[in-house]
């Protein structure tokens, strides 16, 4: 009878005891990787002043043993090094003590000496830099104190007791089914049997935590991405991480637009020839700086056998009147006390004209009456002398370009203004403008035209800007960005556009909380000069913004 009642109650049992080993899976929190952060490997002390701002760092002090600390001196407005700082520290609470300070790296120094007894202790430290004496105290240095050891590891030692194992929480569950089973199985009844069975079956898994049973907090389970984080100071050092304070300025509304670089009426000309012919020589070089009225290129006309008897007709008539003229002229002077003063005058306007007619004639063919005949070309303005079209000796038409010649010394800027953009463009009192290639050159702008006309297309209006580039780094068809000012001041948190950047999206900066400690703060930006950005929320008056490298501390948080 015990025997088959064994039978019966064995695999209700087993089932107890699966039930509640459900709870081994509890056996290894020591691995658990819901860490908020890291373990601490070193202690820190750190002040801060209206100049500088220093960080104290060391490992667990010996009492009466040599010790080293590492101590970082920054900016208390840039974070920027303090190189070449003349220290002397001193501790009150002994002021036997003497300390040695060598400079190991930018802004970064060693701190070499002993503390002879296991408690707190202050540094003063009295220093003079490039930013002016100052007086500072590190405090809570604590000698004798052994770093903290993680969390999991003082849970997995909880835990290593016999009596804290889930397998001996398994097996006591076990006997008591065992126990329980034995007594339950004496009734006879089927129903009490089943029920007995579906409560077993539904027994929910033992939930004993060792990490709760030790109060382990509850934020330590956050899978979370926190917002704050911490970068070292020698990675501050090392990528330039620098900031600025942030306070309320004047800020002057703007607007940009964007415009196309057109030449100037004088800043742009094209070498034609005048005559079908073929180019004889070229007397100027691609790049080449020349002047106006300076001879560039010279054509040889080709003249057709009609149209030289033509020439050679009219070069004779034209001769031919010149000395019939100057010979009459020079006749009727000889006896000019005898002659009509009538025809001594019209004797000499017969002479000037044939002579100015002559000289034309000559000026045109220059002298040269044969099948041939030589076009020089001159510069009509200063520049710079584009490429060429043809080589020497190449045929060219009537109206066909040579070469282009450039003036890159003052330029016109045409620019689309909007419906919406009309109203600032009336009421600025400044323009300025930077190319999309480099956008550190601002040129100043003169309005030289408002809009005549709107485009059809997009409603936009024509606006002509002169622009002085003196340095030529504008070119012909080139965008650039045209930011136009008003005298609309307001009183807003301004920082630098460069401090801004996307995160996950957001636009978002970073804020330095502490020497080792920066917080993301998503941002909404406002009104923009090209160089200062207004922040409507997200940063506060005071805080530190962190303005260079800022990729690098975005690459920092999200590897963290």
């Amino acid at each position: 009878m015990i025997q088959k009642s064994i039978k019966n109650l064995l695999p209700v049992a087993i089932l107890f005891f699966l039930a509640t080993g459900k709870s081994f899976a509890h056996d290894e929190p020591a691995k658990a990787s819901n860490a908020t952060g890291k373990m601490a490997t070193y202690f820190s002390s750190e002040t801060v002043s209206d100049l500088y701002e220093l960080l104290l760092r060391y490992g667990p002090i010996q009492p009466g043993k040599p010790s080293s600390l590492k101590l970082f001196i920054s900016d208390a407005v840039t974070n920027a090094p303090v190189d070449s700082a003349k220290l002397n520290i001193t501790t009150p609470e002994d002021s036997s003590l003497v300390f040695k300070v060598i400079q190991i790296a930018q802004g970064q120094y060693e701190i070499t000496g002993f503390f002879p007894q296991k408690k707190e202790y202050s540094l003063t430290v009295s220093m003079n830099a490039a930013n002016g004496p100052d007086l500072l105290l590190l405090a809570d240095v604590d000698v004798g104190k052994e770093l903290p050891q993680d969390k999991h590891e003082e849970t997995a030692a909880a835990v290593a007791h016999w009596y804290n194992s889930s397998w001996f929480f398994g097996f006591i569950g076990l006997f008591a089914g065992l126990l329980l089973m034995f007594f339950v199985m004496k009734k006879r009844s089927s129903k009490i049997k089943t029920w007995i069975l579906i409560f077993l079956c539904v027994l929910p898994a033992a939930t004993y935590n060792p990490a709760q049973a030790h109060d382990e907090p509850a934020s330590s389970q956050s899978s979370g991405v926190s917002t704050t984080f911490m970068v070292e100071k020698e990675t501050q050092f090392l990528f330039k991480i620098l900031t600025i304070k942030t306070e309320k300025q004047d800020f002057a509304a703007s607007k940009e637009i964007f415009a196309t670089v057109v030449p100037a009426p004088q800043g742009m000309a094209v070498i034609q020839s005048p005559q079908t012919g073929r180019i004889v020589s070229l007397n100027v070089n691609v790049g080449e700086h020349i002047n106006k009225g300076q001879a560039v290129a010279t054509i040889e006309q080709s003249i057709d056998a009609g149209t030289q008897i033509n020439i050679i007709s009219q070069k004779n008539s034209i001769e031919s009147e010149y000395e019939a003229a100057k010979a009459q002229y020079n006749r009727l002077k000889s006896i000019e006390d005898i002659a009509a003063k009538k025809d001594v005058t019209e004797a000499k306007a017969r002479y000037e004209s044939a002579l100015k007619n002559k000289q034309l004639f000559d000026a045109n063919t220059g002298k040269n009456i044969g099948s041939n005949k030589l076009v020089t070309l001159f510069a009509p303005i200063s520049g710079i002398v584009g490429t060429f079209n043809y080589s020497i000796g190449s045929v060219i038409s009537a109206g066909q370009t040579v070469f282009q010649i450039t003036n890159l010394e003052k330029v016109y800027a045409e620019a689309q203004v909007f419906t919406n953009d009309v109203a600032i463009l009336k009421r600025a009192s400044r323009f300025t403008a930077s190319s999309n290639q480099n956008d550190t050159i601002q040129y100043n702008l003169k309005l030289i035209s408002a809009a005549q006309d709107v485009n059809a297309g997009n409603q936009s209006q024509r606006v002509l800007f002169e622009v002085l580039n003196t340095n030529g780094q504008l070119k012909i068809g080139e965008n650039i960005r045209i930011r136009m000012y008003t005298n609309d001041i307001v009183q807003q948190v301004v920082i630098s556009s460069n401090a801004i950047i996307d995160v996950n999206g957001k636009p978002a900066v970073f804020i330095k909380d502490k020497a080792e400690q920066f917080t993301v703060s998503f941002v909404q930006p406002g009104d923009n000069n090209g160089r200062a950005t207004v922040i409507l929320k997200g940063i506060e008056e005071g805080e530190h913004v962190v303005t260079n490298n800022v990729y690098q501390m975005k690459m920092i948080y999200q590897n963290q």
